[in-house]
């Protein structure tokens, strides 16, 4: 899993130095472009899929610079070409791109053809730069005989380990 929020995070990086923002006058508070419909593949320097986005709508906010997406799924290729998926009911990208949140019913799903692995929680943040990811609230985690749940999520991407802050409780399912 912890592979996956770091393919997430260089991933986003990757896309969001690629992301060109448009020009805007900021009327109104309103978005300055919608995409409906959108599926973006992501590659890494190499040429090689670091990541695909997809969502119904994306939209930019010119005055805060920021961005919005409704039901985003991300695809995330692990060593092996197999897919990750991490789904949310909305995800928010700060103007700078340092930070990522995924908010509602965030789902981490790894590959059907590996061990089964999902962890479920209702905020995902992700900072690229620092090389952190969090989740404020409860986590489960569940893998094929056992259950892990616990309130707050931390992860160093860079030494890849992840803790959970508090009430954690394991459960051992034969």
């Amino acid at each position: 899993m912890v592979l996956l929020v770091a393919a997430l995070v260089s991933g986003w990086s990757v896309w969001r130095h690629r992301a060109a923002p448009l020009d805007s006058d900021g009327a109104g508070g309103r978005p300055d472009y919608l995409l409906h419909d959108l599926e973006l593949v992501a590659l890494d320097d190499e040429g090689k899929e670091s990541f695909t986005l997809r969502a119904p709508l994306m939209a930019r906010n010119p005055d805060q610079g920021s961005m919005e997406m409704q039901s985003p799924l991300f695809l995330l290729p692990d060593s092996e070409g197999l897919y990750w998926q991490v789904v949310a009911r909305s995800g928010w990208v700060s103007a700078d791109g340092n930070e990522l949140r995924l908010l509602g019913d965030v789902a981490v799903t790894g590959p059907p053809q590996q061990r089964a692995v999902e962890m479920n929680t209702a905020q995902l943040n992700i900072y690229p730069d620092r090389d952190l990811a969090t989740a404020p609230g409860a986590v489960t985690i569940t893998q094929p005989g056992s259950i892990l749940r616990g309130v707050g999520l931390e992860t160093n991407l860079a030494s890849k380990q992840y803790k959970l802050k508090s009430q954690v409780r394991s459960r051992y399912v034969p």
